[in-house]
C-alpha cells in the first residue's frame, strides 16, 4: 500500500516508521526545509514542497496512492490537503489530524475526510477508558455513515453477562467487532459468550449508542 503523509514533523515522522515497518510505501511531504530529516526515516520518500498546491500533489503522484494522511500541525492545511485528495486525485482513504477539538465539526466528507483523528480526544477517551466501566465511551469518529468507534467495559452486574453473542438483540446499526479479555483479542463469533470485564469495541451509529449503552449496563435481576 502507498501512503502519504503531509507534515513530517514528530506525528508524521512516528506514523511513517510504523507504517513502514508494516511493509507499506511512505512518502513524506513538508515545505518547511527544517522539517526534512531523511535521516530519521530513511526507508521513506521525501518531498520539499507545499501539500496545499495542486503542483506539489502532482509530484507526489497522489494518484497512486492508497491513503493520504493529513498529519500537519494546523486545521486550515489538513482541511485543504483532504479536499484536494479526495476531490483532485480520488484518494480511496483519507485520514486528518484534528489539533484543535473546536474544529473538530469541519472534518468530514464535505472536506473529503473519511477517518477523523483528535488528538486531545482520543487522549481523553483513552483516559475514560481506563477509569470507566459500564460508561460507553467513545474512541473515533468515521466521517461516512456518521458512525463511531465506541468501547464499553462490561460491568459484573451487567445482565449480559454470561450471554452468548448471538442472542443478544443488539440495537440497529451497531456492530461488536472485537472483545478484548485480559491479553486476549477476541474476534466474536455467535457462540461466544460475554463475560464481565470483556472490554466491547463496536462501530456504532451515533444515534445509537444511548440504546447501546442502555443495553449493555441493565442490572441482572436479584
Amino acid at each position: 500500500m502507498r501512503v502519504a503523509i503531509a507534515g513530517a514533523g514528530a506525528v508524521g515522522r512516528s506514523i511513517a516508521s510504523e507504517l513502514l515497518e508494516n511493509g507499506h510505501e511512505v512518502l513524506l511531504i513538508d515545505k518547511a526545509p527544517t522539517a526534512i530529516s531523511v535521516e530519521r526515516v530513511p526507508r521513506a520518500e521525501w518531498l520539499l514542497a507545499d501539500a496545499c498546491e495542486i503542483t506539489s500533489l502532482d509530484e507526489a503522484a497522489l494518484q497512486r496512492c492508497n491513503v493520504v494522511i493529513a498529519a500537519t500541525g494546523d486545521d486550515k492545511v489538513n482541511l485543504v490537503v483532504s479536499l484536494l485528495a479526495k476531490t483532485e486525485y480520488a484518494v480511496p482513504r483519507v485520514v486528518a489530524r484534528v489539533n484543535n477539538p473546536k474544529n473538530e465539526w469541519l472534518f468530514n466528507e464535505s472536506w473529503g475526510v473519511d477517518v477523523a483523528v483528535s488528538t486531545p480526544r482520543l487522549m481523553s477517551a483513552l483516559v475514560e477508558e481506563a477509569v470507566s466501566v459500564g460508561d460507553l465511551v467513545r474512541l473515533m469518529r468515521f466521517s461516512h455513515g456518521d458512525a463511531n468507534l465506541v468501547e464499553l467495559t462490561l460491568p459484573e452486574e451487567s445482565a449480559l453477562a454470561g450471554t452468548r453473542v448471538g442472542d443478544v438483540q443488539w440495537p440497529e446499526d451497531t456492530a461488536l467487532v472485537t472483545i478484548i479479555r485480559g491479553t486476549r483479542v477476541l474476534a466474536p463469533s455467535r457462540e461466544d459468550s460475554l463475560e464481565a470485564g470483556d472490554e466491547l469495541l463496536f462501530v456504532a451509529a451515533q444515534d445509537r449508542e444511548g440504546q447501546l449503552e442502555d443495553l449493555l449496563s441493565v442490572r441482572r435481576k436479584d
